[in-house]
């Protein structure tokens, strides 16, 4: 796993975990995990991943914005999908090798009722469409996660 994406996921469980109220805080907390990141590096973790600071009773806390995670989710998985392919009835959908469960996953919690299901094997899925009539339009909703990588 790239470094980038460790790091983030770290700071993703501190800030689920724990009660981070600055930068120097999360800082000194990644430093003592073996993660050596500035301060540079730090903001722009924060942009990434949409955190966001909200003032409680406590003090300032340092959040993942919920709406900015679904984005940062729909990102990842848009650039784990490489092709599409249809037929009349159905989609199939290749992914990098071990991520169509993942992608499958995801299609499924979107909840459209365009889509009955999905089954996802190593690096293909194949989505069903609730109907024919509605193929395309599953289909660009595909394509808009893949261009929001």
């Amino acid at each position: 796993m790239a470094s980038k994406l460790k790091r983030q996921m770290k700071i993703k469980e501190m800030l689920s975990t724990k009660f981070i109220s600055s930068h120097e805080v999360l800082l000194k907390l990644l430093r003592a995990e073996n993660f050596m990141v500035t301060q540079a590096t730090l903001s722009r973790d924060f942009a990434d991943m949409g955190v966001i600071r909200i003032s409680t009773e406590l003090g300032p806390r340092y959040l993942i914005n919920p709406d900015e995670a679904g984005r940062q989710i729909a990102r990842l998985v848009g650039s784990e999908i490489i092709s599409i392919q249809h037929n009349e009835s159905l989609i199939v959908i290749r992914t990098l090798a071990g991520r169509a469960q993942g992608v499958a996953h995801y299609v499924d919690r979107l909840n459209k009722p365009e889509i009955i299901g999905t089954v996802g094997g190593d690096d293909t899925l194949l989505v069903i469409p609730d109907n024919p009539r509605n193929l395309d339009k599953v289909i660009d909703l595909i394509k808009q996660i893949m261009a929001d990588k």
